[in-house]
């Protein structure tokens, strides 16, 4: 094949893929293969010194197709140009001083504020038209509706939705798993919701990147001060640190070191020259500004072997594939297994068993196939289920294919119910995994939750099971009477109702003092609280309504009680007060745990300090994480956990 039939070929799969991904919220590769594809085009561009018209390396961004109302950008966007080598960031910056923030994986908007408040809020779209989006912007959780300042404002920033919430509201939303692979994809469907109702229920975060116009700039000529200032007008802005060339490569070590741990998804780092006057003096190229670079992290590679493909089935139906490999070591841990996504997937790299793949962690987090370097192309799609045996479909949507089991009554449906029963936010059970689920429910010692607390009945059966004896057993009993005492939201979000996570369940049960009465809510009750809208009231009611379930739930109080709501007073002491939460924990169990007491005392937890930050939790007080230097450089008291509770227990 020549250079220009190669050329011709890149572009069209490219320019399918990105329309995949940032128009239709799906994935068709991965970024890996992504980026090799799109460096080898730029590299045969130089070569043959032709660009085709419509090369995703001279376009910007998507076309728009939904229904949103569309706008022009006042201020269009660029992309931005970028390296995997530190060195090339060091040449690039040269003598300047920088600015290195988080180049952070959700959508991009634009807000605009007149006269204080929030009147507009667009997405970045293809660079020059957007969509308009104003009211679900104003349901962000952290975004603020109107500010100090009265002048014309417009910034930028990034909406995302963070890592705990994207697995939370997979297990939520029936159906979710079929349509949405990670945060971003999430993150750009409930931005760009018809109904904001569904946006407000997403969680979505708003950090502002970029100060694009103001009025009056005259003291704010460095990128450091509009970001102070805007910190000020009560924005949580990206988290940043001042650079030069000679400590530059120990702050990109900093940011790396973070990655496995942040909350919120990211996709390398964006540098930016501190002072402004001089990057827009530089100017432009046709697609990037001379300002901005950005930092995608360089991947870890591996060579492994494919083992198998599992198929995991879901309670939607949907059968999932799993790459499963000879094990290897990648960004410090071992990875063995990685998703597929869906049969198109599986096939555009025509796996087959026994074939030497390459793995990576995108993002530095999940673990990827980035390319099989065999192709027999010998795998065959499962005609049964592997649960209950019944015939699989192959669904295609949006050209791509996913399968399905047809079976209506699906066993896979009841393990999953039970697995979301004992899940650590919902009863919380340790020791109840999927596989001893299957287990226990295939020796017929489980077919409804209720019978979780009559194991004791089984005790010899149990004890003689594979994997199991009397000090395991022992602690699973312990573990199953640890949770007879649960509060009322957990024990309605463990029910699993459509559409009631944890977070709508405590706003179900706010108020309550009994669950007898939270059971018994209608409609028009639940529509009267705030963030409850009619379509969950409506599943809470018709869940409720069914006999099964009423028997199901009675069954369970048996076993169950239910704490009572906490005092009043003591709900109300930490409210209006905002913390962050870093490092390890030694007197709660986790950092859900600690973020949930918080908010029964009326507190909020959000993920990076801020000028409305009041504390930050870190039990190593005198780390010097980034977090803890950002809280002394803005005077924000660094507690730890025995000071927090000295503090709530006054």
């Amino acid at each position: 094949m020549n250079q220009l039939a190669r050329m011709k070929e890149l572009v069209k799969e490219l320019n399918e893929a990105a329309k995949a991904y940032y128009q239709e919220d799906r994935e068709i590769m991965s970024n890996y293969t992504y980026d090799a594809l799109y460096d080898e085009l730029v590299q045969l561009e130089k070569e043959t010194n032709t660009v085709m018209a419509n090369s995703p390396t001279i376009k910007v961004g998507y076309e728009i197709l939904s229904e949103l109302k569309k706008e022009p950008h006042e201020f269009p966007m660029l992309s931005l140009d970028k390296t995997k080598e530190v060195e090339s960031l060091k040449d690039w910056l040269g003598e300047q001083v920088g600015v290195l923030s988080w180049k952070l994986d959700g959508l991009t908007i634009v807000l605009t504020y007149e006269n204080g408040s929030l009147i507009k809020a667009v997405t970045r779209g293809n660079g020059e038209v957007g969509e308009v989006i104003t009211n679900n912007a104003k349901t962000f959780v952290n975004i603020p509706k109107s500010i100090e300042y009265k002048g014309k404002l417009i910034v930028r920033g990034e909406a995302i939705i963070t890592y705990p919430d994207f697995y939370k509201i997979n297990e939520e939303i029936e159906d979710v798993d079929a349509k949405y692979k990670n945060p971003r994809n999430l993150c750009s469907g409930s931005v760009r919701q018809l109904n904001n109702e569904v946006t407000a229920k997403r969680n979505v975060h708003f950090y502002a990147f970029n100060l694009v116009a103001l009025e009056e700039l005259a003291d704010l000529d460095t990128v450091e001060a509009q970001f102070q200032w805007l910190e000020q007008q009560g924005f949580e802005v990206v988290q940043y640190q001042r650079v030069t060339k000679e400590n530059l490569e120990e702050k990109v070590g900093e940011f790396a070191s973070q990655v496995v741990n942040n909350e919120f998804p990211s996709d390398g780092l964006v540098l930016i020259f501190n002072d402004i006057k001089y990057g827009k003096s530089l100017g432009r190229t046709a697609k990037f500004p001379r300002d901005s670079i950005a930092f995608k992290w360089a991947d870890e590679i591996a060579t492994t072997h494919l083992l198998k493909v599992e198929w995991s089935p879901s309670r939607t139906g949907l059968i999932n594939p799993v790459a499963v490999f000879e094990p290897v070591e990648l960004e410090g841990t071992t990875v063995a297994r990685a998703s597929l996504h869906n049969v198109s997937i599986l096939q555009y790299l025509e796996l087959g068993i026994g074939d030497e793949i390459t793995v990576y962690k995108a993002n530095m987090i999940i673990p990827q196939v980035a390319e099989n370097l065999t192709k027999s192309n010998n795998l065959e799609i499962p005609t049964h289920c592997p649960v209950c045996n019944a015939p699989t479909v192959i669904k295609e949507e949006n050209e791509v294919k996913s399968l399905y089991c047809v079976n209506q009554v699906c066993p896979i449906k009841k393990i999953k119910g039970f697995e979301h029963f004992v899940s650590r936010d919902a009863i919380n059970i340790v020791g109840l995994s999927e596989a001893t689920l299957v287990k226990f429910i295939e020796a017929g010692f489980l077919t409804e939750l209720s019978d979780i607390y009559q194991l004791e009945q089984h005790r010899e059966e149990i004890v003689a099971m594979e994997g199991f004896g009397e000090q395991s057993y022992q602690k699973l009993i312990s573990a199953i009477n640890q949770s007879k005492t649960t509060t009322m939201a957990k024990f309605i979000y463990s029910l699993g109702i459509i559409n009631v996570g944890l977070s709508t369940a405590k706003l179900i049960c706010s108020g309550h003092q009994t669950i007898e009465e939270v059971l018994s809510l209608t409609v028009e009750d639940l529509v009267e609280i705030e963030g409850i809208g009619e379509v969950i009231a409506r599943s809470y009611v018709d869940f409720m309504a069914k006999e099964d379930n009423q028997k199901m739930i009675q069954n369970l109080l048996k076993y169950i009680t239910i704490e009572l709501p906490l005092e009043q007073n003591k709900e109300q002491s930490l409210l209006h007060k905002n913390f962050v939460i870093t490092g390890s924990l030694n007197q709660f169990e986790n950092r859900n745990e600690l973020k949930a007491y918080i908010e029964e005392l009326g507190g909020k937890v959000v993920g990076s300090v801020s000028s409305k930050t009041d504390y930050l939790i870190n039990n190593d007080t005198m780390s010097s994480s980034s977090k803890n230097k950002k809280a002394k450089e803005l005077n924000i008291p660094i507690i730890s956990e025995e000071e927090f509770l000295a503090m709530v227990q006054e």
